[in-house]
């Protein structure tokens, strides 16, 4: 096994300069991150086997000055991020924070306590109630608000709530509207891609260390439990409705489309308290996350912020998030708020500025400046988004993938445009020793670029490899952005030792039994092996005895397509069960065997399923990104 590399002079010298540059001496948020705690975290988060799901004392190393292997900026940050415990916001409202990659809120009401998110594992979500009860008593749940349709907000809920208790109206389940459906689509339709991807995205298979995984800037990295979901049984519509659960007012603002394709910001007008939900955090946030996501909208997210400010600034003297810490006075709010909103709405609209001026989307990366009001501000550097790949999904919104440019029209794939480099620069070793060239120079993006096409046009190529890994270490070393960080050392590790695939699975059962009979038609035809099944035809018929819904699937030219219209003629096979148990196909179950089991129904020729699994390819959630 190769060991990892110390940082080179030109890593060193970079920090110096930003160490130099930043505002190190500001320690405000430091103050804030550990005003009000009531009680640490206590000890590792164990899942029903005994396997550990999370430990925050992994990141007991957050400690002194940076090492020369992590950026200054970025090391500070992680330090803020790994303050975790008991928090009080205000008298009546307190977190749970560090115990997840996000945050969980209690607002105490008359008897008991409202819940705002719930984290991304059952086991963690319960450890958090507990630790909260443990000091602020045995209050029960009255509700719980999700803010938006991300896992590591609603993953947790079954940790605080059971699915009888939302059926029987003891507790109310509050979240915006779209939310089940972004909820599992996001985390169905590609969410095979986006979970491996998410892996290298937030260093879950790295070692945590000043070499390794440091933290991913939004907070330190996911947990690895159960991924719950419930569906919730009070949805929200309209900016100014009002709730009130045990006491506890509430006031919500519709932001879809911004962080989320669903979300709320909740104004708690009792306490003069704003919960931004993930809209205003400590943090550039992602406008197009690295794991891969639909490109969210700046302007929008600007917009409501503009909005937050207008219907609520007059009065709040404290605002917190989904992540990160609180912010408190009225003036400090506003001016937190005012940046935040700013810097979204500087982001979208240089952007659109320059591509009107023929620029790409490289291009305006490498130009675009911030204003020093901006590239000053803690709160506002790209820790998890980046001003670099933010402008580009801001490019990728309005234009595209093509720059316009005829010679992108019609590349190469990775493998055949590397082969090609290769041959022109005089073989693989030519290649190398040029990237080696690079690579001591410093210059290490230009090293990474030449080393790739190396390993692209010759995988078991070792000296392209391990010097590929070493130019990725660097350039994880050198990243101010945790997110670019875990990118970098995750593909230096599946380089060097293989592949670790996909440690976080989001895809859980409760996500794919809140699946609508046409999502999951959607789910199974995205999965079809369009050339295996040119010739095939096929039709099936499924029906849903509670509903009273009838659908007609169709496998033909490589399609499956769906309708719930009545269809003429008679389908190859009848499926007859309940719309609960229809979501159990995509869990497994689309077999003869697995229809008995759960009493489902199927009438006509029984070789249709058989022939429409084969036709189905799963994907494959250890793929490999770092290598052909």
């Amino acid at each position: 096994m190769t060991p990892p590399k110390d940082a080179t002079a030109v890593i060193r010298s970079q920090h110096r300069d930003a160490f130099a540059t930043l505002p190190f001496a500001d320690d405000q948020d430091f103050r804030d991150a550990n005003r009000g705690l009531l009680a640490p975290l206590e000890g590792p988060v164990l899942a029903a086997d005994g396997s550990v799901v999370w430990d925050a004392s992994t990141y007991d190393f957050l400690v002194g000055d940076a090492p020369d292997t992590v950026h200054p900026s970025l090391w500070r940050q992680s330090q803020l991020a790994s303050i975790g415990g008991l928090f009080e916001v205000v008298p009546g409202i307190y977190q749970v924070r560090g115990l997840d990659l996000s945050n969980v809120t209690f607002v105490e009401g008359d008897e008991g306590v409202v819940v705002i998110d719930t984290l991304l594992s059952v086991e963690t979500g319960a450890a958090a109630l507990a630790l909260y009860r443990k000091h602020r008593g045995d209050r029960p749940v009255k509700a719980v608000v999700i803010t938006h349709s991300h896992a590591d907000h609603f993953g947790g809920v079954r940790g605080f709530v059971s699915a009888d208790e939302i059926a029987s109206g003891a507790v109310r389940l509050i979240a915006p509207e779209g939310f089940v459906e972004h909820s599992v689509s996001e985390n169905i339709y590609a969410g095979i891609a986006m979970s491996r991807r998410a892996g290298y995205m937030y260093g879950a298979a790295l070692a945590r260390g000043p070499r390794g995984q440091v933290g991913a800037g939004l907070g330190q990295t996911v947990s690895t439990g159960t991924v719950s979901l419930l569906a919730p049984s009070d949805v929200v519509t309209t900016t100014g409705h009002e709730e009130v659960v045990d006491g506890v007012r509430m006031v919500f603002q519709m932001a879809p489309d911004t962080e989320a394709p669903s979300e709320f910001l909740i104004y708690l007008p009792d306490h003069r308290a704003l919960c931004a939900a993930e809209d205003a955090t400590h943090v550039l946030h992602n406008l197009l996350t690295l794991r891969g996501a639909l490109v969210r909208d700046p302007r929008g997210w600007a917009g409501y912020l503009t909005e937050t400010l207008d219907l609520f600034g007059d009065e709040v003297e404290v605002v917190f998030a989904s992540h990160h810490w609180p912010t408190w006075g009225n003036e400090r709010v506003l001016e937190f708020l005012t940046l935040q909103r700013d810097l979204y709405k500087y982001l979208h609209d240089q952007t659109l500025r320059m591509l009107n001026q023929g620029l790409v989307g490289a291009e305006i990366a490498e130009a675009i400046e911030l204003p020093p009001a901006l590239e000053n501000t803690w709160h506002t550097r790209g820790y998890y988004g980046s001003v670099s790949h933010n402008v580009k999904a801001v490019y990728q919104r309005y234009l595209g993938w093509f720059d316009g440019n005829p010679a992108h029209l019609w590349e190469h794939p990775p493998v055949e445009r590397a082969r090609r480099y290769v041959d022109a620069i005089g073989g693989v070793d030519a290649v190398v020793a040029r990237a080696g060239e690079a690579f001591d120079a410093g210059d290490l993006r230009w090293a990474a670029e030449l080393a790739n096409h190396a390993v692209f046009a010759d995988p078991e190529h070792a000296g392209a490899r391990e010097l590929l890994a070493d130019t990725y270490e660097q350039l994880g070393y050198g990243s101010e952005n945790g997110t670019w960080r875990d990118f970098f050392l995750s593909g230096a590790t599946e380089l060097r030792h293989g592949s670790f695939g996909t440690p976080t699975q989001t895809s859980a059962a409760d996500i794919v039994t809140q699946l609508t009979p046409a999502m999951l038609f959607d789910a199974l035809a995205i999965q079809v092996h369009g050339p295996r099944c040119w010739d095939e035809q096929l039709t099936l018929d499924v029906v849903l005895t509670d509903t009273d819904e009838r659908y007609r699937l169709r496998l033909a030219n490589g399609v499956l397509t769906y309708s719930p219209r009545p269809q003429r003629g008679v389908p190859d096979a009848t499926i007859t069960t309940t719309s609960p148990t229809l979501p159990m196909m995509a869990l497994g179950m689309l077999s003869a065997d697995g229809f008995d089991a759960a009493g489902v129904e199927i009438s006509g020729d029984a070789t249709a399923l058989l022939r429409l699994v084969a036709a189905l390819d799963p994907g494959d959630p250890d793929f490999a990104i770092v290598t052909p």
